[in-house]
């Protein structure tokens, strides 16, 4: 009977262990999303079913972090779903290259310089979870990255002939053309 109970029981524990290795994964949830609006301009956009505060930073590729979110009273601000976050439109400087985007959701404003001390003091880190931070309440945080491009605008050294350049000697006629009125 002790072997029958024994041998019942192993193949109990390995039919489980079957069963938990081809369960797939939980699906990542997803709790905000960063829409282009620009060359080096973006909205960062909260998706349904958030907590209603929240923080944004970003730190670039060159070590800088910056609060995007900044208000007088230094606390998160009321983040609605569906809406870009202080319905403002951000700018990336170019020259520092691709950002991580930082939002932190809270169920009630948290100040704004601790969370930006936290991050600080976490930069090195590859990936930051609410458990990592030290704050009040709910926390949840998602990572987002942005990689600003440089303006069409922006591009020196460009020439372009009156005929949009669809002429392949477009120049060198206008040269001929200068040389030949004298």
């Amino acid at each position: 009977m002790t072997r029958w109970t024994g041998l019942l029981t192993v193949m109990a524990l390995g039919a489980s262990v079957v069963s938990c290795d081809s369960a797939q994964p939980p699906a990542k949830v997803t709790r905000a999303r960063v829409k282009r609006t620009g060359p080096a301009t973006m909205e960062v956009i909260p998706v349904e079913g958030q907590l209603p505060y929240c923080l944004l930073f970003t730190t670039s590729e060159k070590g800088v972090i910056r609060q995007l979110t900044l208000t007088r009273e230094k606390r998160s601000i009321r983040c609605d779903a569906n809406k870009p976050i202080a319905d403002t439109r951000f700018r990336v400087p170019v020259q520092e290259g691709k950002v991580r985007v930082y939002v932190f959701f809270s169920d009630e404003p948290v100040p704004a310089g601790w969370v930006a001390q936290q991050l600080y003091e976490l930069r090195d880190r590859e990936r930051i979870t609410a458990m990592d931070l030290r704050l009040p309440g709910r926390i949840s945080v998602e990572t987002l990255e942005f990689t600003p491009e440089k303006s069409p605008r922006e591009a020196t050294g460009v020439a372009v002939a009156s005929d949009g350049g669809a002429a392949p000697d477009a120049g060198a006629r206008a040269l001929s053309a200068k040389s030949t009125s004298h």
